[in-house]
């Protein structure tokens, strides 16, 4: 594990953990890029040292409060609109996707089941999921258009959301993305925003039970709070301009450079194996 940087103090003394920094960035840059935040971290971490589940998944949550910031307007039409059917249909299909993950969810922890530490299905995931997204972009352009959410998009992204959490590497934006396009959403930004607004009561409600287990179990006293504090905000700020910056590309653009970016990374860490450099 690296030591902490000390290349700058700050008025009051404190140091200023620069290797967290750097995993809110990486955090903020891949959690809606279709590319595996959780990969990504699994990598850094390599090298950074691994951290506590509850500072990453407090750093998803800074993702998730950016996005949270960038659909603001989204959410407040819905909120203020319910007697309107389309939007009571759009919430309902909210919550019946973020329903299914939780109790999927709650059944894998409960069963024992634990994020891998080593690299190798990480790269898998990523060489796979990279050669799914090219396959499931040339399905969907195929199929007939349309841009409205339906039940069944609703049930297929919430298990494809619990799928994405168990294996590491497959990414949750392009697991629940292409669940969409495929289960029936063929419009590339309807999918994108349904993923990404439900990712917010998803997310907030990880962070909130992984801080309440912490607590139980006494673990804020172990807990680097500066460290996360940082690193959560770092996320926020980096999660909000990657977002906005995502949804304008993908107007013009297919979801391929990504696709391709993860095969390379995937091959990559395969060799880097081979070789010793990761485990």
């Amino acid at each position: 594990m690296l030591a902490y940087a000390r290349a700058l103090v700050g008025r009051c003394g404190v140091l200023i953990p620069w290797n967290a920094i750097l995993l809110g960035i990486v955090e903020g840059i891949t959690e809606f890029i279709p590319v595996s935040s959780t990969g990504h971290l699994l990598i850094v971490e390599q090298w950074l040292g691994a951290r506590s589940d509850l500072f990453n998944v407090a750093i998803q949550s800074g993702a998730i409060l950016a996005v949270t910031l960038v659909y603001w307007r989204r959410l407040w039409r819905l909120l203020i609109g319910l007697k309107q059917r389309d939007n009571r249909s759009y919430a309902g299909q909210l919550l019946l996707a973020f329903l299914l993950t939780a109790v999927l969810g709650f059944t894998a922890a409960t069963l024992g089941f634990k994020l891998p530490t080593s690299v190798l299905p990480v790269a898998w995931a990523l060489l796979l999921g990279g050669v799914w997204m090219l396959l499931a972009e040339a399905i969907a352009a195929r199929l007939r258009p349309a841009s409205r959410v339906s039940w069944t998009v609703a049930a297929v992204v919430g298990v494809a959301q619990v799928l994405a959490g168990l294996f590491p590497g497959l990414s949750r934006s392009a697991s629940t993305i292409f669940a969409a396009m495929l289960a029936g959403t063929r419009d590339r930004s309807a999918a994108t925003e349904f993923s990404f607004i439900l990712g917010i009561p998803t997310m907030y409600a990880a962070s909130g039970y992984a801080l309440w287990r912490t607590l139980r179990h006494g673990g804020a006293a172990h807990e680097h709070w500066l460290a996360l504090g940082v690193a959560f905000a770092a996320s926020t700020v980096t999660a909000f301009i990657a977002v906005k910056w995502l949804l304008g590309y993908i107007k013009t653009h297919r979801y391929t450079l990504f696709a391709w970016y993860r095969m390379a990374l995937g091959g990559a860490l395969l060799g880097a194996l081979a070789l010793g450099w990761v485990h």
